[in-house]
């Protein structure tokens, strides 16, 4: 199978492509270890496999709406309810 193809098919099975993919499961990862397990941004963006503190933090901003530690802690804020 061509890569073409294979993204092709990706997408159509995922609704997304296979890297678009990989980075939700990486920051949504990332999310749950600041959560649970109470990892700093840091910590959790290179468990994730990010190099770059700042990409990361562009990376999740973009995709949750607001920076990691203000997310967090409004997460939190909103369980203790």
């Amino acid at each position: 199978m061509s890569v073409s193809l294979f993204h092709q098919k990706f997408k159509s099975a995922v609704g997304m492509g296979p890297l678009q993919c990989q980075k939700r499961l990486r920051l949504t990862e990332a999310r749950r270890l600041m959560l649970d397990e109470n990892k700093n941004v840091t910590e959790a963006s290179v468990d994730v496999g990010y190099e770059s503190i700042s990409q990361f933090i562009r990376d999740y901003r973009k995709m949750f709406g607001s920076a990691p530690k203000e997310d967090i802690l409004n997460i939190r804020k909103h369980l203790k309810k």
